[in-house]
């Protein structure tokens, strides 16, 4: 037996529901959860194959409940690069949910503001990304995923992106587009760093989602992202320091309005 049908026994044991939606949430943002129906449990440290979630903000719980009336998979926190992980590692929950008959992804992450106009507190719908990382598909390709070369044209999913803004404007919920910067990290960026992936075109940066993206789209699920912006990468005061619990803590502000758009978009698709 390999180890995604050790996986997917193991979760299938615990759960008769069979959801087509993924949701993987971000530093801070891990209060969906708590918006879950009939919610079902489960410490990564249980799941044959998953390895811990150490980043500050991150539960580290597989949760499946219903969520806007369809039942979901919850990942109550993610696994970085930064943590030491190698990228199989980062990614392999997705192709779990892909072996599960998941369908559709939906991320968030807590994300720096690039793009002058965002201030903290904002959500950026990811229109596309900017990949800075080590992909996640190099080695020998597993064909019972994908393709060798995934198109990558259009990572995000028009029609999710589409749905996504007509629920803010219901809402009143202010939502700005853009392009993620994806960095390895863990030290925050430099403002010369800011600034040069500002001119490249990206408008939030971050360390995670598109290592989870690329590995969605070979397995053919489609994708929606949203990044809260956490903190303005574009000025600097003099006594300017990029703080951790500061992140954790603007992520946290936006939770609401984030659990609402996920909630009436998973409804709808």
């Amino acid at each position: 037996m390999n180890t995604f049908q050790e996986t997917v026994e193991y979760l299938a044991s615990h759960t008769e529901e069979r959801p087509e939606t993924m949701i993987i949430l971000g530093s801070g943002l891990g209060t969906l959860a708590g918006a879950l129906d009939h919610a079902v449990r489960m410490p990564y440290g249980k799941i044959p194959h998953f390895v811990h979630a150490t980043a500050t903000g991150h539960k580290g719980n597989l949760i499946c409940g219903t969520l806007g009336g369809k039942s979901v998979w919850v990942m109550q926190g993610r696994f970085h690069y930064y943590e030491g992980y190698t990228m199989q590692q980062v990614t392999y929950p997705v192709r779990v949910m892909k072996c599960l008959g998941v369908k559709q992804l939906l991320l968030s992450n807590a994300a720096g503001g690039i793009n002058p106009a965002f201030r903290v507190g904002d959500l950026m719908m990811i229109r596309d990304h900017i990949n800075m990382m080590p992909n996640p598909l190099i080695g020998p390709n597993n064909d019972a995923f994908g393709t060798r070369f995934p198109d990558m044209t259009r990572a995000y999913d028009r029609e999710f992106i589409r749905i996504a803004g007509e629920i803010a404007a219901s809402r009143n919920i202010p939502l700005k587009t853009g392009v993620y910067v994806g960095l390895t990290g863990p030290s925050f960026e430099t403002p010369a760093e800011y600034a040069f992936y500002g001119r490249a075109g990206g408008d939030a940066i971050g360390m995670s989602t598109v290592p989870e993206v690329i590995v969605a789209r070979h397995a053919g699920l489609r994708v929606f992202g949203l990044s809260v912006i956490t903190n303005e990468g574009y000025h600097f005061a003099d006594d300017f320091v990029n703080d951790g619990a500061d992140v954790i803590a603007a992520a946290r502000k936006a939770a609401d309005s984030m659990t609402l758009l996920f909630t009436e978009l998973v409804g709808r698709i």
